[in-house]
């Protein structure tokens, strides 16, 4: 067997990263992983990761990882519809080019809607204390940016502030993966930004219940190549464990504080995800206790408009199918031809963790 040439990774630690891949050939195995963080699926397109462990026998798919992209169209249309209302709305940028069923946030800020970008919960609050106007902030995102909200509403925001809570957490969504069988998996690599909070524990029943090998992984090339020998090490091994690669940052217990605060804000509820039915428990709703901060509940007369309405992904969009591992950006008819990021069809070509966003950006298409 050749040894690997450290002049072909583009990053530092090139022999380092050599060393990996040497000991991940003499391991002989194929495997199929997932992870579900946009961040990572950066890392592997930018520095040419994919093509690299391709030819070692490794495949790697992208799972639900990007937030913005898992943002429903009805949700989409929720914000849209206060916008119109005469609402103040306060978003993160990745959210305003995201078409909904009747346009965009940046569309309707461009007829007259009153819509803000802000870098997180704390700006909206100060833009609704600043002058009493009606302000609404999309919470969109996983356990990583759920603190911050539940932190936000437990210091008493002004009364004219609420939230369209939209934020999910990602084991649930990883066992519908898993029970859905669309794509058979060797092992998960699990996101780092999300273990920081949750840490090990909630991972557990993956490997117990599904014998599935998991490896939690930062960001760096070198924290995915370690996680993929770590996860065809496990699979040579018959052993299906949860194994953290990022223990630089990741506690086995989590953020304490952060998750107390989660639970004493939100409650789990059904939610859909973008491509996928409803997955049970996986969504955070806000307590009765914060129903004053709870947009859907203040504004139920403006939202009633929706309901009964079904909104479907946009002709010719296969996010939802990216989103589930089982399709590739670049097999959809769509994209880089009708689909770009000046010109989004669906949510994976607007947001920075998209698949689509990330391909097109690096050339790869």
């Amino acid at each position: 067997m050749t040894s690997i040439d450290p002049s072909q990774f583009r990053f530092r630690n090139a022999k380092v990263a050599a060393g990996i891949m040497e000991r991940l050939r003499e391991l002989d195995v194929k495997l199929r992983v997932m992870h579900v963080c946009g961040t990572h699926q950066d890392t592997l397109v930018r520095h040419g990761l994919q093509d690299m462990l391709s030819s070692s026998g490794v495949e790697i798919r992208q799972g639900p990882g990007c937030p913005v992209c898992v943002t429903t169209p009805r949700e989409i249309e929720e914000i849209l519809t206060l916008a119109r209302s005469g609402k103040r709305i306060a978003a993160f940028g990745d959210m305003m080019n995201v078409p909904g069923p009747s346009g965009s946030l940046s569309e309707a800020q461009a007829k007259g809607a009153d819509v803000k970008i802000v870098f997180g919960i704390d700006d909206a609050v100060k833009l609704a204390a600043k002058d009493g106007k009606e302000t609404v902030f999309m919470g969109v995102g996983f356990e990583t940016t759920a603190p911050g909200t539940a932190v936000a509403l437990r210091s008493r925001p002004p009364r004219n502030f609420s939230v369209l809570c939209c934020h999910r957490t990602v084991p649930p969504a990883l066992k519908a993966l898993v029970e859905m069988g669309e794509v058979k998996l060797d092992g998960l690599i699990e996101p780092g930004h999300v273990s920081t909070i949750i840490g090990l524990r909630p991972y557990d029943f993956l490997s117990k219940d599904y014998h599935m090998p998991q490896v939690i992984a930062g960001f760096e090339p070198l924290d995915l190549l370690m996680a993929v020998y770590m996860l065809a090490k496990q699979k040579k091994e018959g052993r299906a464990e949860v194994e953290n690669e990022y223990a630089r940052a990741v506690k086995p217990e989590g953020n304490v504080l952060a998750i107390e605060a989660m639970n004493a804000v939100f409650e789990q509820c059904d939610v859909e995800w973008r491509g996928f039915p409803t997955i049970p428990g996986s969504g955070l709703r806000l307590r009765p206790g914060f129903g004053a901060n709870d947009a859907r509940k203040k504004f139920a007369s403006e939202l009633d408009v929706l309901k009964g309405k079904k909104f479907g992904e946009p002709k010719g969009c296969l996010c939802g199918e990216v989103l589930r591992g089982i399709r590739d950006p670049e097999k959809c008819p769509l994209f880089g031809k009708k689909c770009r990021p000046d010109n989004p069809i669906g949510p994976c070509m607007v947001s920075s963790e998209g698949s689509c966003n990330i391909l097109y950006k690096y050339g790869k298409s």
